[in-house]
């Protein structure tokens, strides 16, 4: 979006941090978000408010996803878009990657909605953490499971 001046700004990137309400791990919401994708494309989660900070959102921000009590992963929102529940009710869309990134696990107390959540505090991705000692020499099946389950 360029400025009065017609010179490009620089929007900085920003984050949302969103309960997902009744799943009780990740592969639950991986199937849930898998067949929502091929009922009704795009991918996205629906929610009553449109954030107001859309331009740093979409500027490479993603949905932390809080999944039984604690940040587990991530997926990009590639746009907002104008949306309608399924009475027709108006609504904002969040358009999101379906790839969902495991992240380093924190607790976080219930809320209702969404929270915005800078960069500096949001949790790094487990593939960006140094691997634990001996990490490496488990199979890599184990390995896979301790990751989804967000221990390493």
């Amino acid at each position: 979006m360029p400025d009065s001046a017609g010179r490009p700004q620089i929007v900085a990137m920003l984050h949302m941090l969103k309960l997902s309400v009744g799943v009780k791990e990740v592969g639950q919401l991986r199937a849930i978000q898998s067949w929502r994708a091929a009922a009704d494309p795009p991918l996205r989660h629906q929610t009553r408010s449109t954030p107001k900070r859309r331009d740093e959102i979409i500027a490479g921000g993603s949905i932390y996803w809080v999944i039984g009590g604690f940040v587990q992963v991530r997926q990009r929102i590639t746009d907002i878009i104008g949306d309608r529940w399924d009475d027709g009710t108006s609504c904002a869309g969040l358009v999101l990657d379906p790839v969902l990134v495991p992240v380093s696990a924190r607790p976080v107390k219930a809320f209702q909605g969404w929270r915005y959540l800078t960069t500096a505090d949001a949790p790094a991705d487990l593939a960006d953490l140094e691997q634990g000692h001996g990490a490496a020499e488990l199979p890599p099946a184990l390995l896979r499971e301790l990751r989804a389950l967000c221990l390493i």
